[in-house]
């Protein structure tokens, strides 16, 4: 029982860590435009990522993405021991790249770390799912594979409609004065920068609730530890989180924590993403946003766990391309790409040497 505990306790944690790891994401250019000062645009990030919550439970009426990242790992390796890893590596990497102020992916961070340790409890590559399969109801679960491409396709889709959102309001707006256009625009980056808020609740909070998910089915079926567990922690399965009110607490805590989280900001990564990728002005910060938002839309419909930080980057490389291609500063975007192909290996190598001092402790 101490062992959950600790369990949901670091994936509070790594929530929390990924509010102010992402604040970024949706702030960047609501903060370079000075639309809002930093203060006022965490709180108003905040505020939208807890909203998030009563938009999966009660528009959504489900937590795809939960289900996901709940069974990228063969069920029969997914244990409280495997778990605790993975949440070790992932808060470690997640630290380290805020620390350096690198806009790495949170959730390929997890679930890199979800997979590593399980490998290495199964000595086997075959603990993981790599492609998509069905399950016993006949639903299509998705795999490794298919999540690592949206590291490619996530920033690939929020570029593209970036690039065709500009084309259109350039368009749209051809004939209105810049001072006037940059007016109305200041005001429409509160209603982009809500958006992109959302998008980045509605997926990031559900990582971790696969994660704590995961951890309360696998201790309710160990004999020992469900005879300790109250009956408001007793779990069957992902789905039972948005049907079962006594269960209720798991998606309300992760959203909770990760809109505290992003309270806290994340200022070091707010440089990267807001000035050192390509400077925005407000018409563009909230195409970027907008674009972005609707990229995680896209993917909370099709129930896979993409980057906040890999979408919006995309929408950003988007917004300075259609000016012109030199705008981008691609020395920094090649960096980023290269630290969002290397999280999902590094932090799967590190839970797996996490896991082996785990085992050889004796948890």
């Amino acid at each position: 029982m101490i062992l959950l505990i600790t369990v949901i306790v670091l994936a509070l944690i790594f929530d929390y860590i990924n509010g102010f790891h992402d604040a970024a994401n949706s702030i960047a250019t609501i903060v370079s435009t000075k639309v809002l000062t930093p203060f006022l645009a965490v709180l108003w990030a905040a505020a939208f990522n807890f909203i998030a919550f009563f938009i999966a439970k009660y528009i959504i009426g489900e937590f795809g993405i939960a289900n996901t990242v709940s069974k990228t790992v063969v069920e029969s390796f997914v244990t409280l021991p495997v778990i605790l890893s993975g949440l070790l590596a992932a808060i470690s990497w997640n630290l380290l790249t805020w620390w350096f102020g690198i806009p790495s992916s949170s959730s390929h961070t997890l679930i890199g770390g979800f997979m590593g340790a399980a490998i290495a409890s199964a000595y086997s590559i075959d603990a993981v799912h790599w492609t998509n399969w069905a399950s016993a109801s006949g639903s299509i679960n998705k795999g490794v594979l298919t999540i690592a491409a949206f590291i490619i396709l996530a920033p690939l889709i929020g570029m593209i409609i970036s690039i065709f959102f500009t084309t259109f309001v350039f368009w749209t707006f051809r004939k209105v004065s810049h001072h006037k256009a940059n007016k109305w625009f200041k005001r429409l980056q509160l209603l982009s920068s809500a958006l992109f808020s959302i998008g980045h609740g509605l997926n990031d909070s559900q990582k971790v609730m696969g994660i704590i998910g995961a951890a309360l089915i696998a201790a309710t079926k160990n004999p020992e530890i469900f005879n300790a567990m109250p009956n408001w922690m007793h779990m069957n399965s992902i789905k039972e989180m948005a049907e079962n009110s006594s269960l209720a607490w798991v998606p309300f805590t992760c959203f909770t924590v990760i809109a505290l989280g992003t309270m806290s900001g994340g200022w070091r990564i707010i440089k990267t993403m807001g000035t050192r990728i390509t400077k925005v002005t407000p018409l563009e910060g909230v195409v970027a946003e907008t674009s972005g938002a609707l990229t995680l839309f896209l993917t909370e419909i099709l129930k896979i766990p993409v980057s906040t930080t890999h979408t919006i980057s995309g929408a950003i490389m988007g917004v300075g391309a259609f000016k012109r291609l030199s705008a981008v500063r691609w020395g920094v975007t090649i960096n980023l790409l290269w630290a969002w192909i290397l999280t999902i290996p590094v932090s799967a190598i590190l839970a797996a040497l996490i896991y082996m001092v785990v085992r050889a402790i004796g948890l």
